[in-house]
């Protein structure tokens, strides 16, 4: 017998009653996103396996246990994309959009790929949406992407659940600087690190900053603070940032060990997190990355940008949204028990009404069946109305209108009356 062939694990089908939370998120951030001046861009999900180890860095978890990576028939190595930013960088300055200080405000969305446990709200196909800002300097484009965040939070009913985490982590010299003496301070006590945290001590230290485990953030207490080793500018350009989003009324937690996980940012870093999903979660993070263009072979240009899950962000959304969400298929449920020849003029009804109000979701039934199994699934398609037509209702030019969520109520409507009447009734 056959194997039976289902979803690889981690990557998941998105069922018919799940959509409409994902399609109410996504027409949310497209409004808010465009609101800001946002243009959309649209990327390939398979990039060449260079981009990504130049950008997010060769000893990161993602690049050297996460990605999924594969030689083409030219034996060139191919990767699904981990992540969004590196495309999009590489993209705009494929196509000269970074060319004479060009700014540009650029979101996009889709899946990414990365090899991890499949947990709740984490699978190894996900979906993010990212922003990326490129050419603009200064401060204030950082905390416009705070905002932008904010005021999402607020459309999708979810802002008294999230919190933001923010923090400064300079330049490349000073991290280098920094790394230096937090590396000499945990060499004397490396034997009580836990066992990811030893590893990183050669490879990537300041990911031991937001180690989750308890003996090793004791150990951190005493260590050298990377806000010692930052440099006016960076410092002027952390208090600017947070004197804007003070004036706006954003609220935020500093967290002087929230560094993020690729290699590629500086400056600004930050984090949306709930606690309403059980254990601690982000759901969006981003920061500044001036020196990514120029990792990439370009010249330096100022950047900064976000990205946000979507399988995280929908659970959120509802597990504690005050918003309605719609999830009926259908305004109108059209009924024809009629014969096969009034079936063809019940069909032509149906186009022309959806000509007269293309806003009406009209769904014609299809398959035959008597009429109270036609009115089942009317009744189940979440309509609130049902057209019903007969052989004797098309002789007399009439159809009748029922409600499907109030008892008893129907009415008799002319054909060429019909268009006004279902706008009059939808309208309540």
């Amino acid at each position: 017998m056959a194997k039976k062939i289902q979803n690889i694990k981690g990557m998941v089908d998105l069922l018919p009653e799940q959509t409409p939370v994902w399609q109410f998120i996504e027409k949310n951030i497209n409004e808010v996103v465009t609101s800001f001046g946002f243009e959309e861009i649209r990327l390939p999900i398979v990039e060449y396996t260079d981009l990504f180890k130049r950008s997010i860095g060769e000893v990161t978890d993602i690049v050297e246990k996460e990605m999924y990576t594969f030689n083409d028939r030219n034996e060139e190595s191919l990767t699904l994309r981990p992540e969004g930013t590196a495309s999009c960088v590489r993209a705009a300055m494929q196509h000269a959009l970074l060319n004479n200080q060009q700014q540009q405000k650029l979101w996009y969305q889709g899946p990414m790929f990365r090899y991890e446990r499949p947990q709740k709200g984490r699978q190894r196909q996900f979906h993010q949406v990212g922003l990326e800002t490129f050419n603009i300097k200064g401060a204030a484009i950082d905390a416009e992407l705070i905002i932008i965040g904010a005021r999402l939070w607020k459309k999708l009913g979810v802002a008294e659940h999230v919190r933001l985490e923010l923090n400064t982590i300079g330049q490349l010299a000073e991290r280098r600087a920094y790394r230096d003496a937090l590396v000499a301070h945990l060499e004397g006590v490396k034997d009580q690190l836990d066992a990811d945290s030893q590893k990183r001590l050669t490879t990537n230290p300041l990911r031991i900053l937001d180690s989750k485990d308890p003996q090793t953030q004791a150990l951190l207490d005493d260590a050298p603070k990377l806000i010692d080793f930052l440099s006016d500018e960076s410092k002027n350009h952390y208090a600017e940032l947070k004197r804007l989003l003070d004036k706006v009324g954003v609220t935020y937690t500093e967290n002087p060990k929230l560094v993020r996980g690729l290699d590629y940012y500086n400056d600004t870093v930050f984090e949306w997190i709930t606690e309403s999903l059980g254990a601690q979660g982000t759901i969006c993070g981003g920061g500044r990355y001036d020196s990514l263009v120029e990792q990439l072979g370009g010249k330096p240009v100022p950047a900064v940008g976000f990205a946000l899950g979507l399988e995280r962000l929908s659970l959120l959304v509802q597990a504690v949204s005050s918003v309605a969400i719609a999830f009926d298929r259908a305004d109108v449920y059209f009924v024809a028990a009629c014969d096969d020849e009034d079936y063809l003029e019940a069909f032509s009804i149906a186009d022309k009404l959806r000509d007269a109000l293309p806003q009406m979701r009209l769904m014609m039934h299809c398959g035959g069946g008597s009429l109270k199994s036609q009115m089942k699934k009317a009744d189940k398609s979440g309509a609130r109305f049902a057209l019903i037509v007969g052989s004797n209702e098309l002789a007399e030019g009439a159809v009748s209108i029922k409600s499907l969520r109030l008892a008893d109520e129907q009415m008799t409507v002319a054909i060429d009356e019909l268009p006004l009447k279902l706008k009059t009734l939808l309208a309540d």
